[in-house]
C-alpha cells in the first residue's frame, strides 16, 4: 500500500509539473498577442475567449475521465448538437426551461450509457462504438429537424449563455461560472472519492484492476454515462449563448474537446488526466484561435493549428513516458 501510494504521489507530481509546462505556454502566447495585437488584452476580447471555451471544457471534463480510463469519445459534437435540439424543441413545446434542460441532460446520458453499454459488454473498440453513435446521433438531429434550425427560444433561457455576472466592475459570463463549478466537481470526484480511485486504475492497468476486484465494466459505462451528461450541458449553454439550436452545430467539436484534454494533459494510453489541464488546454486553443483573427490569418488554417497542436503534445506526451521509463 505505502510503495502503491508512492507511486501515485510521483505520477501526481509529473503532472503538476505538466500543468505547469502548458501553462507557461499559455502565458507565453498571451504574451506574445499582447504585444502584437491592440484588442487582444482589453475586457470584452478576454471574456469573450473565457465564454467561448467555457463549454469544451465542460465536455472536456467528461472525456477526460473516458481518456483516464484509456478510451475515446467521438460522439461528444453529436451530443452536444443533439442536447441543444432536444431541449429547444421542449422549450418550443411549452414543457419550461426547467424541464427542457433535464430532457437534454437525459438524452446525453443515455447516448453516453449506450456507448459505455457497447465497449463493456460487447468489447467493441471505443473508436468503433463511439463514430457508430456519433453517426446515429448527428442523423437523428438531422431527422427529427428536417435539417432546419429551431429558432426564437425564450429570453429565460438564452440568459444561461449569454448573462454577465457583474462582479468588481466587470462582468464574468455565467457559463464561465458553470465551467468552474463543475471543474471542481469533476475534480473532487476523480480525487477524493473511490470511483475517481477505480477510473485510475482502470486506465494504469486495467487487468490489474480487475484482479484487485474493480468491476471495470461497470466504470466504463459510469465514465461513458458521465460523458454524455457533461457534453449534454456544454451543448445547452452553447445553445442558450447562440440563441438558436441547429442539426449542424458542434459539428467537429469532438476534435476540439478530445484536444483540451490532451494538450492538457490526459495521456491517451490512460491513467493520466487533471481537470486543471484541461481547462488550460481549451484555453489555449481558444487563444490561439482569436489570436489568428486579430493577426489577420484566415480561419481555414485554424484546423491545421489545432492538429499540430494535438501532435505536438502527443509527441511530448510520448517523449516524456520514455524518459521517466513508462515506455520504450
Amino acid at each position: 500500500m505505502k510503495e502503491a501510494s508512492k507511486e501515485r504521489k510521483g505520477i501526481l507530481k509529473t503532472i503538476r509539473m505538466q500543468e505547469i509546462g502548458i501553462l507557461i505556454i499559455l502565458f507565453v502566447l498571451c504574451l506574445f498577442l499582447s504585444l502584437t495585437t491592440e484588442t487582444f488584452l482589453t475586457s470584452t476580447n478576454i471574456f469573450n475567449i473565457l465564454r467561448a471555451f467555457s463549454w469544451i471544457a465542460i465536455s472536456g471534463f467528461g472525456i477526460l475521465m473516458v481518456i483516464i480510463t484509456g478510451g475515446i469519445d467521438l460522439s461528444v459534437g453529436s451530443v452536444m448538437a443533439m442536447a441543444g435540439l432536444i431541449t429547444a424543441m421542449m422549450l418550443k413545446a411549452n414543457f419550461g426551461v426547467f424541464l427542457s434542460i433535464i430532457g437534454g441532460v437525459l438524452i446525453g446520458a443515455f447516448i453516453g450509457f449506450i456507448n459505455g453499454l457497447l465497449i463493456s459488454k460487447t468489447n467493441l473498440p471505443p473508436f468503433i462504438a463511439t463514430l457508430g453513435t456519433m453517426n446515429i446521433a448527428r442523423g437523428f438531429c438531422y431527422g427529427i429537424t428536417g435539417g432546419w434550425p429551431v429558432r426564437d427560444l425564450p429570453r429565460s433561457f438564452n440568459m444561461l449563455g449569454q448573462f454577465d455576472i457583474p462582479f468588481l466592475g466587470v462582468g464574468i459570463p455565467l457559463p464561465v461560472v458553470f465551467m468552474i463549478i463543475l471543474g471542481i466537481i469533476t475534480s473532487i470526484f476523480l480525487n477524493r472519492t473511490s470511483w475517481g480511485y477505480r477510473i485510475y486504475a482502470v486506465g494504469g492497468n486495467e487487468q490489474a484492476a480487475r484482479l484487485s476486484g474493480i468491476n471495470t465494466g461497470r466504470v466504463k459505462i459510469l465514465v461513458y454515462t458521465l460523458s454524455g451528461i457533461l457534453t449534454a450541458i456544454g451543448g445547452i449553454l452553447m445553445t442558450a449563448r447562440l440563441g438558436v439550436a441547429a442539426p449542424t452545430a458542434a459539428s467537429g467539436y469532438e476534435l476540439d474537446v478530445i484536444a483540451a484534454a490532451v494538450i492538457g494533459g490526459a495521456s491517451l494510453t490512460g491513467g493520466e488526466g487533471t481537470v486543471l489541464g484541461v481547462i488550460i488546454g481549451a484555453a489555449i486553443m481558444q487563444v490561439l484561435r482569436t489570436g489568428m483573427v486579430l493577426l489577420g490569418f484566415p480561419a481555414y488554417w485554424q484546423p491545421s493549428a489545432i492538429g499540430a497542436i494535438i501532435i505536438a503534445a502527443i509527441i511530448f506526451d510520448q517523449y516524456r513516458k520514455k524518459k521517466m521509463g513508462i515506455i520504450r
